[in-house]
């Protein structure tokens, strides 16, 4: 299991407590609640073994702390997700540093929250599920005094014609040269290749939807995509510097948080 979030950022030890409706957002505290989350990212990553129960497993997992996301009146885990932290050096250690080169982000001048394996249970659509996660998000953000959002963004299906709209439309947000990922992987796709390949309704169409609300907090991602075989997926590195959040749009958030505290 992970370290307590004091020992691992140097804050006091956050509950997360958070409720919206008949959902429930808290830490896994177990094995077996490490295990569900794993369980659950299965399905949800790879529907064409919906018949076989398994485990999504990586090394990763053994030093994350797991959000889980629970429908309190069927006891039911209908959404989870994965947060590391980082700082300098550290960040080299993180999930996205084994297919993007990181090291511009050692000089990112705060602490950086690293989000990974977001999902949702298949059958689960509600939109208070994903309002309880960004307030969970968000609360993590505020009580560990986060300036750097990143992960990778995933495109379900390794084909890159598939989403050849949204990644042109990418082109134009690609981050700053000062912490621009560089290339690190072998199978990559600059962004520019697909600069004009569809129109803005057709990108936004194919863009995912965690996607679409990190660029609407004034999110960039890397100048390239990486082809993900293992997982059949292709995905961009994105980050979100919290101090360029639009005002509004970091009011909301934390409105909803305040919401979930109840």
């Amino acid at each position: 299991m992970a370290a307590p979030i004091a020992e691992r950022t140097g804050m006091q030890d956050v509950t997360l407590g958070l409720m919206r409706g008949r959902y429930g957002a808290c830490f896994a505290r177990s094995a077996d609640e490490v295990a569900a989350a794993q369980s659950l990212r299965f399905r949800a990553f790879f529907p064409e073994r919906s018949a076989e129960s398994g485990l999504d497993v990586d090394a990763f997992d053994a030093s994350a702390h797991h959000i889980l996301i629970r429908d309190h009146q069927l006891d039911l885990l209908v959404a989870c997700f994965r947060v590391q932290f980082h700082q300098g050096p550290a960040v080299e250690r993180s999930y996205a540093a084994q297919f993007y080169d990181l090291s511009p982000l050692e000089r990112f001048p705060g602490p950086m929250m690293e989000l990974g394996r977001f999902c949702l249970h298949p059958a689960r659509h509600d939109p208070d599920i994903l309002r309880l996660a960004w307030a969970a998000m968000a609360h993590l953000v505020d009580q560990a005094e986060v300036r750097l959002l990143f992960g990778c963004s995933s495109f379900a299906g390794a084909d890159p014609a598939r989403h050849a709209a949204a990644l042109g439309a990418l082109a134009g947000r690609i981050a700053p040269v000062a912490w621009r990922p560089g290339a690190r992987a072998t199978q990559r796709l600059p962004l520019e290749r697909f600069a004009g390949s569809g129109t803005a309704a057709e990108a936004m169409a194919m863009t995912p939807a965690l996607l679409r609300t990190y660029l609407g907090m004034g999110g960039w991602v890397s100048d390239h995509a990486v082809i993900d075989p293992q997982m059949d997926t292709l995905h961009v590195l994105t980050g979100v510097e919290i101090d360029n959040i639009p005002p509004a749009r970091a009011r909301a958030l934390r409105q909803i948080v305040l919401d979930c505290m109840g």
